[in-house]
């Protein structure tokens, strides 16, 4: 007789996840499900995001009941703040734009779940993330695809994984689209989820409570707003409320764009082309296979970005990304994700 392969199903309590696991019972595994408690900002007014709350526990609870599949939660609270909340703040008081999500799946989500897993016998983990992981034949490697649903993508966000983190994770909607998902939850009469709020990206402190929480972080700290030339257009109360390419909030009369940032100023333009660069430097590169790509690439400078051709180019001085064509607006902190045709070969933090 065939043994169920156990495997540990990460439920945030949205309806990505709960498919990913109604999928992988169907397919034959012997599912358990695990929900990570995860904190959020105590004085923040708003709780608006899905995955943090008491109820999105007590959904996964909902939907593990009525799979009769078992259901745990996994405390971790500590080091969330620890590994995602410090990296947070810590870059935006150093006038980089973070990007909580890609360090909260590497250091701290996927980690978390491939740790309570392991400890508890078990070699495989599941998540609700769109992305695809397929193990190559010819190198005999496993590696990171991008899904059906392009839309979704979410490869971006897992960049920084390894290849041997990459054989322990399954992600049952690799072939799927939201719309099918929540054709999927309707037939499970899993009618809760069409009316529930997708979470954002930090979900530690929602939208409207961000600039109070960074506030009392980071503080207010008066400097000027300069054009490219060094003359003064105006004033603000904190570097760290500005991101690269921001247009709206500035109170200048004219239409500009911040461009960049040194000693608590914040330096803008009415002109793109004068801040479009060919060259990136990097720090921090992970490369999933562990080998270094001697062609052209494709690379994506942020979640949303096009894709842009280039070439990954290694020095004494380290390794940066020269562009095909020089691109506006490259934000310090951000990630910048390397693809070659439908895989994505890992990523770096913009330096």
């Amino acid at each position: 007789m065939k043994i169920k392969k156990k495997i540990v199903v990460g439920l945030s309590g949205g309806v990505d996840s709960a498919i990913a696991l109604v999928l992988l019972k169907q397919k034959g595994y012997d599912p358990i499900g695990l929900s990570l408690k995860l904190p959020v900002w105590q004085k923040g007014k708003c709780r608006e995001n899905s995955c943090c709350t008491k109820d999105s526990i007590l959904i996964a609870k909902k939907i593990c009941d009525s799979l009769n599949v078992p259901h745990y939660v996994f405390d971790v609270s500590m080091d969330f703040e620890k590994e995602v909340v410090s990296y947070f703040v810590s870059e935006m008081k150093n006038n980089r734009t973070p990007n909580p999500c890609v360090i909260c799946n590497k250091h701290h989500k996927l980690k978390q779940l491939l740790f309570w897993a392991n400890k508890n016998n078990i070699d495989l983990v599941a998540t609700g993330h769109y992305a695809k992981s397929k193990f190559n034949k010819v190198s005999k490697k496993y590696e990171l695809l991008i899904p059906k649903d392009k839309e979704k993508d979410q490869t971006y966000g897992l960049c920084l994984l390894s290849e041997k983190e990459l054989s322990k994770i399954v992600f049952p909607l690799e072939n799927l689209t939201k719309d099918q998902v929540y054709e999927i939850a309707q037939k499970c009469d899993f009618d809760f989820f069409t009316k529930q709020k997708q979470s954002q990206d930090f979900c530690y402190v929602s939208r409207k409570d961000l600039y109070s929480f960074l506030l009392e972080k980071i503080g207010k700290k008066k400097g000027a707003i300069l054009d490219i030339n060094n003359n003064k257009l105006g004033n603000h109360n904190g570097s760290w409320k500005y991101t690269i390419g921001q247009r709206k909030g500035l109170g200048l009369n004219e239409k500009y764009y911040v461009f960049s940032k040194a000693k608590n100023n914040v330096y803008v333009t009415n002109k793109k082309d004068q801040v479009k660069i060919k060259e990136i430097n990097l720090e921090k590169v992970n490369l999933i296979s562990g080998k270094f790509p001697k062609k052209k690439i494709k690379v994506k400078i942020r979640y949303s970005s096009d894709f842009f051709s280039a070439k990954l180019v290694k020095n004494k001085k380290g390794i940066k990304v020269v562009l095909d064509k020089p691109v506006e607006f490259i934000t310090p902190g951000q990630f910048c994700v390397f693809y070659s045709g439908k895989v994505c070969l890992g990523g770096a933090i913009i330096k």
